[in-house]
């Protein structure tokens, strides 16, 4: 990733790929849920002290009346984000 393009908090990014190792061990419909992010529009939350890109997301299969029982946060390596096309500066 260019430093000079790199997504901020607060941007939408997408997901471009599901990293190697980050569905092990996680229950099925956290699973779709992950794998049916990619490709579309996420917040990009921040990073973390490793440098990984902390994103959340709806849980698009997930349709709960608790506003908090639907979302998901996952923390990628950022080269498996980029910025989303219409944020671009």
């Amino acid at each position: 990733m260019n430093d000079s393009i790199k997504p901020q908090p607060g941007d939408m990014v997408v997901l471009t790929a599901v990293p190697l190792g980050l569905l092990d061990g996680l229950p099925q419909e956290d699973k779709h849920a992950i794998i049916a992010t990619v490709g579309k529009p996420v917040l990009l939350v921040g990073y973390d002290d490793d440098g990984r890109a902390e994103i959340f997301f709806n849980d698009p299969f997930d349709v709960g009346t608790d506003p908090y029982s639907n979302t998901h946060t996952v923390w990628v390596p950022p080269a498996f984000v980029t910025l989303f096309p219409e944020t671009q500066k």
